[in-house]
C-alpha cells in the first residue's frame, strides 16, 4: 500500500506567501506607478520582486522530494512516475501558452495571425520544463549526483555566458540584446515569439532555463534533507540555516564577477536566491512545524494549496472582465480598468498608493475565492 507523502505546513505557508506576492506584483493599478521594491531590477541587481519566481521554483523542488520520495528507490515505478510528471508538465506549459495567446480584445482578434506572434516562453512554461527535468533527475540520480549536477549547471552556464563568442556580434557579453542567451532565443524562436516588451530577448529564455533547473534542484536537496526521519529537527534547522547562509554569501561573492541578474538567471542569482529561500524555509519549519506557532499561517496556506490555479485564473480574469466596456469620462474602458480608475485612482492623491491599494484589493479578492474553495476542500491539482 502506497504511503501518503508527508506534508509540511511550513512549505504550504511559504508557497502561499510566494504566490500571493507574485499576484501582488503582477497586478498593480498602474504599471507607471509602482514602488521600487514592487518592480523588477532594471537589469543587474535584485529587488524583493525578483525573489518571487526563484522562490517558487525552489518550492517546486522541495515538493518533488516530498511527493516522489517514496518512489525514488522503487525503480519499477519510475516509468509511471515520469509519465505523470510529463502530463503535468504539458498541462502547465499549455496553461502558460493559453495566457500568452488569450486576446485582450476579441474585436480585432485573428487566430492565425496571433499564432504567428504568440510568446512561447513564459513563467508557467519555465515551471513546466524545470519541474519535468528536475523530477527525472531526482528519480535517477543520488543526492551526491544531484549536487554535482547543480555545480555543472551553474559553472557551465557561467562559462557559456562569459567565454563563448556571440554569433553575428562578437565577444561574449552580458548585455540585454547581445548576450548568448538572447541570440539563441532569436535564432530558435524568432523575435515574433519572444517577450513583447523587448522582442529581441526573453527573461524566460531557453538558455537561462539551465540555471533555473539548478534553483529547483537546490529545493530538491533541501526537501530530501528535511524528510530524513533519523535527524533531529534542531539539527536539520542548524544545517539548513548554515547551508542557506553559505549559498547567500556565495551568491554575493560571485556577483562581483557574474552579476546577480534575474532576466539572465545568472549563477550568482541562483545561489543568492536559493540561499535566501533555504533560510526562510528553515526558519518557517522551526516556527510552524516544530514549535507549532501556526495561527498566522491560514491565509497563506489557503493560497498555497491552490497556487497554480490562482496564478492562472488571476492572469486570465482581468482580460475577460476588461472585455466588457464601461463609459468613463467620455471614453470606453474595460470594466476592471473602470474599477481601478473610479474606485482607487480617484480615492488617493498619491498615484503610487492608489496603484498599491488596487493590487492589495486584487489579492484580497482572490483570497476570498480561495478561502471558500479551502473550506469546501476544493483543491485543483495541476
Amino acid at each position: 500500500m502506497e504511503t501518503k507523502p508527508q506534508r509540511l505546513l511550513s512549505l504550504d505557508f511559504f508557497r502561499g506567501l510566494t504566490v500571493a506576492a507574485m499576484i501582488l506584483v503582477n497586478n498593480p493599478g498602474s504599471w507607471a506607478h509602482i514602488y521600487p521594491p514592487l518592480g523588477h531590477a532594471e537589469w543587474n541587481g535584485c529587488t524583493p520582486t525578483d525573489l518571487v519566481f526563484p522562490f517558487f521554483l525552489f518550492i517546486v523542488g522541495v515538493s518533488i522530494a516530498y511527493a516522489m520520495g517514496s518512489k525514488r528507490e522503487d525503480k519499477a515505478t519510475h516509468g509511471n512516475t515520469i509519465l505523470k510528471a510529463l502530463k503535468r508538465a504539458i498541462t502547465l506549459f499549455l496553461l502558460g501558452f493559453i495566457l500568452a495567446f488569450f486576446p485582450r480584445n476579441f474585436s480585432d482578434f485573428d487566430f492565425m495571425e496571433s499564432l504567428k506572434t504568440v510568446r512561447i516562453p513564459g513563467v508557467l512554461q519555465r515551471i513546466s520544463v524545470v519541474f519535468f527535468v528536475s523530477s527525472i533527475l531526482f528519480l535517477k540520480l543520488s543526492d551526491k549526483r544531484l549536487f554535482q549536477t547543480i555545480v555543472v549547471l551553474l559553472f557551465g552556464y557561467w562559462a557559456l555566458m562569459n567565454f563563448v563568442p556571440v554569433p553575428d556580434f562578437g565577444p561574449a557579453n552580458l548585455e540585454k540584446e547581445t548576450n548568448l542567451g538572447a541570440w539563441l532565443d532569436r535564432t530558435l524562436l524568432t523575435e515574433a515569439h519572444l517577450w513583447k516588451s523587448a522582442k529581441t530577448w526573453d527573461p524566460e529564455g531557453i538558455l537561462s532555463t539551465l540555471p533555473a533547473i539548478g534553483t529547483c534542484l537546490i529545493g530538491v536537496l533541501v526537501g530530501t534533507y528535511l524528510k530524513k526521519k533519523t535527524i533531529e529537527p534542531a539539527t536539520k534547522i542548524a544545517w539548513l540555516f548554515s547551508a542557506g547562509t553559505l549559498l547567500f554569501i556565495g551568491g554575493l561573492l560571485w556577483d562581483l564577477q557574474f552579476p546577480i541578474n534575474k532576466s539572465l538567471w545568472t549563477s550568482s542569482y541562483v545561489l543568492y536566491t536559493g540561499g535566501l529561500a533555504t533560510i526562510i524555509l528553515s526558519l518557517s519549519y522551526w516556527l510552524i512545524d516544530v514549535n507549532q506557532y501556526n495561527r498566522f499561517t491560514k491565509p497563506f496556506v489557503v493560497y498555497g494549496v491552490n497556487a497554480i490555479t490562482v496564478f492562472f485564473l488571476s492572469g486570465l480574469m482581468p482580460r475577460l472582465v476588461n472585455m466588457f466596456k464601461v463609459d468613463f469620462e467620455g471614453e470606453k474602458i474595460g470594466a476592471l480598468n473602470y474599477v481601478n480608475k473610479a474606485w482607487f485612482a480617484n480615492s488617493f492623491s498619491n498615484p503610487l498608493n492608489a496603484s498599491l491599494a488596487y493590487a492589495i484589493a486584487f489579492v484580497l479578492f482572490w483570497y476570498i475565492i480561495l478561502w471558500v474553495m479551502y473550506k469546501r476542500n476544493i483543491i485543483i491539482k495541476v
